[in-house]
């Protein structure tokens, strides 16, 4: 960090956690922080800036052990409230996926299918203490006997079960239109014919990797809020993407950077685990989100000063383009204009609406730094940052 007049360690910064005198903000405090005092004063001031986003993160889903039984039994097939697992794995472990549907969901043979019960549902109902009926089958070995098991569990009565996320926290997102001329049914929404509605699924300004564009200080190990409890980022997430073209600010105008994040299913909340269904497409997770950048330098605390005015994205239409993969961009907005609810493609004024609850993701900034302030979370110290 040569070169600049602010240099702190995440040691420092755990130190004044430890003895309260830590400063921490939001993502969207820090922008009139920096604007009325510099970047330098800011960094001297601020430690911690706080960002949060919920949205639904279709790449998502749960390792669990689900015990024994006796006689023993290798399960090659696995189903949650009648939701399947994948078995693959080994006797008694398997992986829930947020978007696999119920066996005898209907699907879009009535289209456009509801989706109403799927993995993410099923993760929502076990964090919430409900009861899940599970069910398994075997094809018999020698040392696992048994072909048939079921029970009905809950989530503490699970040997183990971790939120297991291939990719989250996208670095920003498509902003969805519909130039055709029937009402078409996508994960980004219901879009509307003839550009009825523009729909966007990005927390803009408080969104965590927004906050720090070039990951200087997020990789394997940073602590993050995921699921309303402490989890990780172990590794970059699927589709990541970070060699994008960027503001004059490393703002992506593209879909760039994804997370790989982790952690115990037992600590979270199903208020931060909401299982959706997408009409017409599938079912999902909305999963709470949360990471603090530490404010190292004065570099750091004027990425985390970008407002929703400085961030855009480019609207994609998802009747002909996206399902041809067509890449092809009918303007840029910024997330100032998507949040005032309005936009213009084509000369015409477009409503936009949020997939992403922007309430919900100020709220999980402001848990996170009450968090920190109360010394119950401290800052993972990154072994390496995630690839640029």
């Amino acid at each position: 960090m040569s070169g600049h007049k602010v240099n702190k360690s995440i040691q420092e910064i755990n130190e004044k956690i430890k003895t309260g005198d830590v400063v921490v903000v939001t993502a969207e405090e820090i922008i009139d922080i920096v604007r009325d005092k510099g970047p330098e004063k800011a960094a001297r001031q601020v430690d911690v800036v706080t960002t949060g986003t919920f949205a639904p993160m279709c790449s998502s889903g749960v390792f669990i052990n689900f015990g024994q039984s006796v006689p023993p039994i290798k399960a090659s097939k696995a189903w949650f409230n009648n939701v399947p697992a994948y078995g693959g794995l080994a006797a008694v472990d398997c992986y829930l996926g947020a978007t696999e549907t119920v066996e005898d969901d209907p699907l879009n043979k009535v289209h456009p299918g509801e989706f109403n019960y799927g993995g993410g549902h099923v993760i929502q109902d076990l964090v919430a203490g409900k009861k899940v009926r599970f069910k398994a089958i075997g094809y018999g070995t020698d040392c696992y006997p048994n072909k048939f098991f079921e029970k009905t569990v809950t989530l503490d009565q699970l040997p183990y079960a971790v939120l297991c996320n291939p990719r989250n926290g996208y670095q920003n997102y498509n902003c969805a239109i519909n130039l055709g001329k029937k009402t078409i049914y996508t994960y980004m929404g219901t879009l509307k014919p003839r550009v009825g509605n523009a729909n966007f699924c990005s927390a803009g300004q408080l969104s965590p990797l927004l906050n720090d564009p070039y990951y200087k200080t997020i990789g394997l190990g940073t602590r993050i809020f995921l699921g309303g409890g402490q989890g990780y980022v172990t590794w970059f997430g699927t589709q990541h993407k970070p060699g994008v073209e960027r503001t004059e600010k490393g703002a992506p105008l593209t879909p760039a950077g994804t997370l790989f994040v982790m952690g115990d299913l037992k600590q979270m909340d199903p208020r931060w685990l909401v299982g959706v269904s997408i009409r017409g497409y599938g079912a999902s997770l909305a999963v709470g989100l949360g990471i603090p950048i530490p404010i190292l330098n004065e570099e750091i605390v004027q990425y985390t000063a970008v407002s929703d005015d400085d961030l855009f994205t480019q609207v994609v239409d998802y009747f002909q383009d996206y399902p041809n993969g067509v890449s092809k961009s009918y303007g840029q907005v910024s997330y100032g204009d998507l949040k005032r609810g309005m936009i213009s493609v084509n000369g015409n004024k477009v409503p936009s609406f949020p997939l992403s609850s922007i309430v919900r993701a100020r709220e999980i900034a402001n848990l996170l730094k009450e968090w920190i302030t109360n010394q119950t979370f401290f800052l993972g110290e990154p072994q390496f940052t995630l690839p640029c």
